[in-house]
């Protein structure tokens, strides 16, 4: 066990969330880590796993032992018949493309940020877009946990709690190994064109059904969107679209370096944000490329922000966007980055976003250097629609909703809490969030 001294406050990658631990352990091992845990309740304190800090939202805050998962990481097992790899829980996202490229296997779909470990985005139900798919934790068959008494759980693809512990909200246990169903590598596809938004929320929908993976983003102020369209292609596809020079300049230079400024300059002087929409969406070119699987899906994202996202039922996704146009116009919000809109399958996971229904994702930005206060009333507008519509918050980003509220739109969520029964009847992982969330 290594523990890590905490002089200075944890924070989020976004600013939205901070705690100051009164300790923060880094265990070697399962075994290191069950008895920490153990110790910790039998001396009636809570325990929070920390992974990379990109939840927006405060469920990775750690009011009194934080634990870093660092010593939990990498590749501990191929099955290769089944197409499946186990990872220890503290591995990035980011790592995982290599460790799976010498098996000649790939992860089945992805966000479009990779940074987050693969505990706390299955946690909390990070997901990517294509109707043929569900989140990264549809992907989990078998997981290892430490409840919330220290002892130590194995749950199978078959076992009765995998589809609570799958996406646990860190509620149930701290994950120490993780077993995802893979898939052949693959290349895929992507073309990028602009489009009015008027275009592309009227054929969001039978888009989205014909694509392998499609999504857009609508910058506020304008009628410009920009749409994404992914085909998968087979592993040998040739590698192909604009060089490395091009790719460097639309993706660093524009897409984060130009676009820092712009928002610094806009936070400052919130009036001239419509005319920095207008012309940023005019500039939006299309471009075709095709690489390697996660190279495509996932995006450089370096300049800081804020999100609030929301699943809604497919069907409704062009009416919240409509109405969520209207609201901007009406409540004079100055709003700089895009909105973005995405799909998934429906699920049988117990608190998962997508749970028993098919689903449309809305998600909204602040510049983190925005007014708070006039954030705080934007996202506040922003929720108020999508809860009209039977929205439920991503859990690892921004949102109000309570025990009260997420139990009306979750089928399942007296299983889910009847699990954490079992597994944390101490409230060993419980945190102001949790508390919020689950009631209790």
């Amino acid at each position: 066990m290594f523990p890590v001294k905490t002089e200075t406050t944890w924070t989020n990658w976004g600013g939205t969330a901070s705690c100051a631990p009164s300790q923060r352990l880094v265990p070697g091992s399962v075994d290191e880590l069950a008895a920490a845990v153990g110790a910790a309740a039998e001396r009636g304190e809570t325990v929070k796993p920390a992974g990379a800090g990109h939840s927006f939202s405060e469920i990775a805050v750690a009011p009194q032992i934080q634990l870093g998962l660092s010593g939990l990481r990498g590749l501990r097992n191929v099955d290769a018949a089944r197409s499946r790899v186990t990872l220890g829980a503290g591995t990035h996202l980011y790592e995982i493309p290599a460790l799976l490229e010498p098996h000649g296997l790939a992860m089945a779909n992805l966000g479009d940020v990779d940074r987050q470990t693969i505990a706390g985005a299955t946690s909390t139900g990070t997901h990517g877009t294509g109707l043929g798919f569900g989140g990264i934790a549809t992907q989990i068959v078998g997981a290892v946990l430490v409840d919330g008494r220290g002892q130590v759980r194995d749950l199978g693809e078959d076992h009765p709690d995998l589809p609570a512990a799958a996406l646990g909200l860190g509620a149930l246990g701290v994950l120490t190994e993780i077993t995802l169903q893979c898939v052949d590598a693959f290349n895929l596809r992507a073309v990028e064109e602009p489009a009015s938004a008027d275009e592309a929320i009227d054929t969001f929908l039978p888009r989205v059904r014909e694509h392998d993976h499609y999504e857009f983003y609508w910058f506020p102020h304008t009628n410009c969107a920009l749409t994404k369209t992914n085909t998968r292609l087979p592993a040998h596809s040739p590698v192909g679209g604009p060089g490395r020079l091009r790719r460097y300049i639309d993706d660093e230079l524009l897409s984060n370096g130009l676009y820092r400024v712009l928002c610094e300059v806009s936070a400052r002087a919130p009036r001239i944000v419509p005319t920095v929409n207008q012309v940023s969406g005019r500039a939006l070119s299309a471009r075709t490329y095709t690489d390697r699987s996660d190279k495509v899906f996932v995006s450089a994202r370096s300049v800081r922000f804020r999100e609030m996202e929301y699943a809604v039922p497919l069907e409704a996704v062009p009416e919240v966007l409509r109405e969520l146009r209207a609201m901007i116009n009406r409540r004079r919000h100055k709003v700089s980055f895009p909105v973005e809109v995405r799909a998934a399958a429906a699920d049988e996971l117990m608190v998962s976003t997508a749970s028993g229904r098919t689903s449309g994702y809305i998600a909204v930005h602040r510049y983190h250097h925005d007014d708070p206060a006039a954030s705080k009333v934007y996202f506040q507008d922003v929720e108020d629609i999508m809860t009209a519509h039977e929205g439920r918050p991503h859990w690892g980003k921004m949102h109000t909703r309570d025990a009260e509220y997420l139990s009306a739109v979750y089928p399942r969520f007296g299983d889910f809490l009847a699990v954490r029964d079992r597994y944390d009847p101490d409230r060993t992982f419980a945190n102001p969030y949790l508390q919020q969330v689950l009631g209790r």
